[in-house]
């Protein structure tokens, strides 16, 4: 991924390989804290996964599907830092996270997401859980921003290997086909959920692609009936 790959792999020096699937509970691998969901449904790489709310920091980049981490990371790096009116390091959390959407509102995501707005992405922290919206350190950077994310039920793909965009593409049609085939309904955007660094060798990464969907209304009750 060019450049970004480096400082990439600096920013979040600590993530470690993480294996295996998040239950209910709080859910910690290597030190490293991740989104509490259960498991709904599984079948074969792909999960239906109902997660529980979360605060993100987040920020507004331009950029390419590869390329886009740089600024973003660089200033949530920051914040997480210590670079927030409380003066506080913040935990990093996992995983990373690339989301396209398209219109002007933000659509409620996954925990940690980039997200894309026209030629924009939002890239978002997930915030330990610790933490409350009357109690996270707040931004000395007008460009970061902090928000809270309600329960949600997903749809998720996990595979390894690179993350470039034609092998995302391959794992989100397959995630769609099922979202399909189950009857759901996509009511967010997709989720490239990252969890390890860059030097991490890429058959042993963990990526994931995740899509808050609803179950379809029965007939009678979308009458109004």
């Amino acid at each position: 991924m060019k450049n970004s790959g480096i400082l990439i792999g600096l920013l979040v020096l600590g993530v470690v390989v993480i294996a295996g699937c998040a239950r209910a509970g709080s859910k910690k691998s290597g030190g490293i804290e991740e989104p509490v969901y259960t498991v709904v449904e599984k079948q074969g790489a792909i999960e239906l996964r109902q997660y529980q709310a979360q605060i993100v920091a987040e920020t507004l980049v331009s950029g390419s599907f590869e390329d886009v981490g740089n600024e973003a990371f660089r200033r949530l790096f920051k914040y997480i830092s210590g670079d927030n009116q409380a003066k506080q390091s913040i935990a990093m959390t996992a995983p990373v996270g690339q989301q396209a959407a398209k219109g002007e509102k933000i659509a409620m995501t996954a925990p940690v997401g980039q997200q894309a707005v026209g030629d924009q992405y939002s890239v978002t922290f997930m915030m330990p859980a610790t933490y409350t919206m009357e109690t996270i350190p707040q931004p000395t950077d007008e460009k970061v921003t902090i928000r809270q994310i309600p329960p949600q039920l997903t749809a998720v793909i996990r595979y390894s290997g690179v993350w470039s965009q034609k092998r995302y593409n391959d794992h989100l049609a397959k995630l769609q086909e099922f979202i399909q085939q189950k009857g759901l309904i996509a009511v967010g955007v997709p989720n490239f959920a990252r969890y390890n660094p860059p030097f991490m060798p890429f058959f042993l990464r963990r990526n994931e692609i995740i899509i808050e969907v609803q179950q379809h209304l029965p007939a009678a009750d979308s009458a109004g009936n």
